[in-house]
């Protein structure tokens, strides 16, 4: 039997000759609507095919050795900018001790005046114009029985009054307003702290800490060690000439761990987990208020590690960051993955002269008496990590497979509706006939 024979045994798809077919109205109209009907489909299968989903994954956090960034952005205003003070700390031992790299401290009005911006520098009770530039070159400042700082312009001496307070502070000394010592006043610090006191004081920048666990806080005074206790000077934050006291009343306009989420992407994540509030930080906007000076506010923060990777990223961890990177660029990657975190907050404040609830109903509520008065921040490190990476909805494969069941399915029915009218007209026509 010759070779072309046994294909046409195996023809799955026999032919009707031309003869024999029928063309009907209904067939052209069924074949019309087909088509639309597989070109629409086929247009939703494209749709489908480009459409790129945020897939959440959760991991353990296998990082090690790394550091974060702190973003924060809050106001107080009822303290001045100079009895402010910013520490960080944690149990790795590091300390950073009056932060003053990468972070301002912004001089507002009182309240009573609309609280508005005064000076966006850092505040300047030590004028140059004040300092002991104008003395003679040999001159060098008493440092009233304390050690020269480290920082001082000329070793062994304390020529400004800033670097006496230092010095104070390296041997855990109360400063107070620097009556009687020379350098202070030259260059008149306590009344110009004097003449500041109504205001208030907004501080923003970022923070570079170590991701283990750890606080910051913002507290009166300048800080020193004393033994194993961290404390400050609160002289000044107490005894104030002005009738209405300093106090930690603050507004968190902007708390955030590592680099903000594009606003794209969030909305991105959002429209697919509608019933979640997906990287919102929860601290933002948070509002304090109190009376008493003494009064004390604690946010207690669990940090979740969070990637963000798109289409074509690396499935790597972050870029290599040193301390000497610029602030501000920690996280955000070359393949335009990010690197930042989540967090979940709880609040505690007490007073700190201690005491009960009873005023909320809840006198079983007892307060420890003392501490310092300021605003915590306790932060822990979580374990898991969470990684959201882009994929497409579906795969090339998938797309093409996806065309040929349109097709084929809509053709199929498509020849079953015509088949069905074809049918039925007949069988009407043969009884009009009778």
């Amino acid at each position: 039997m010759p070779a072309k024979s046994r294909f046409v045994r195996l023809d799955a798809f026999t032919k009707t000759v031309e003869d024999a077919r029928i063309r009907t109205t209904s067939g052209g109209i069924v074949t019309i609507v087909s088509l639309l009907i597989v070109m629409y489909l086929v247009w939703g299968e494209w749709v489908d095919y480009r459409r790129v989903l945020v897939r959440p994954e959760l991991i353990v956090d296998k990082g090690r050795g790394e550091r974060m960034e702190i973003h924060l952005n809050i106001t107080f205003p009822r303290i001045p900018c100079e009895l402010l003070t910013l520490d960080v700390m944690d149990v790795s031992g590091e300390q950073q001790v009056g932060v003053e790299h990468g972070v301002s401290k912004v001089r507002l009005m009182p309240e009573k005046q609309g609280g508005r911006v005064i000076d966006v520098q850092a505040i300047d009770l030590h004028s140059a114009d004040e300092i002991a530039s104008h003395l003679s070159p040999d001159y060098c400042g008493e440092c009233f029985g304390a050690n020269s700082p480290e920082s001082a312009l000329q070793p062994g001496c304390c020529n400004t009054c800033d670097e006496v307070r230092e010095a104070y502070a390296g041997m855990g000394w109360a400063f107070g307003r620097g009556e009687g010592v020379e350098q202070c006043e030259r260059e008149h610090y306590g009344e110009r702290l004097d003449s500041q006191r109504h205001e208030g004081c907004r501080i923003e920048g970022n923070l570079r800490v170590n991701k283990v666990v750890g606080n910051f806080h913002i507290a009166p005074g300048r800080s020193f060690s004393n033994g194993n206790m961290h404390v400050h000077d609160l002289n000044n934050y107490y005894e104030t000439p002005i009738e209405s006291k300093h106090t930690f009343t603050h507004k968190i306009h902007q708390l955030r761990f590592g680099p903000q989420v594009p606003s794209e992407l969030s909305q991105n994540i959002g429209s697919q987990l509608a019933w979640t509030n997906h990287h919102l930080n929860p601290l933002d906007n948070t509002e304090q208020a109190t009376d008493e000076p003494a009064y004390n506010f604690m946010y207690f923060v669990k940090v979740v590690s969070t990637s963000y990777l798109p289409l074509g990223a690396k499935k790597t961890l972050m870029d290599t960051y040193t301390d000497t990177s610029p602030l501000g660029s920690h996280g955000v990657n070359s393949d335009g993955s990010l690197e930042t975190h989540q967090y979940s907050v709880t609040s505690h404040k007490r007073s700190l002269s201690g005491g009960n609830d009873a005023k909320e109903g809840h006198k079983e509520r007892v307060h420890a008496r003392g501490g310092i008065p300021g605003v915590f921040f306790s932060y822990d490190i979580s374990p898991m990590k969470v990684v959201n990476r882009e994929e497409r909805a579906k795969s090339l494969i998938g797309f093409f497979t996806g065309i040929c069941a349109v097709i084929g399915g809509t053709l199929t029915v498509a020849a079953a509706v015509d088949r069905g009218v074809y049918e039925g007209t007949s069988r009407i026509k043969k009884l009009h006939q009778k």
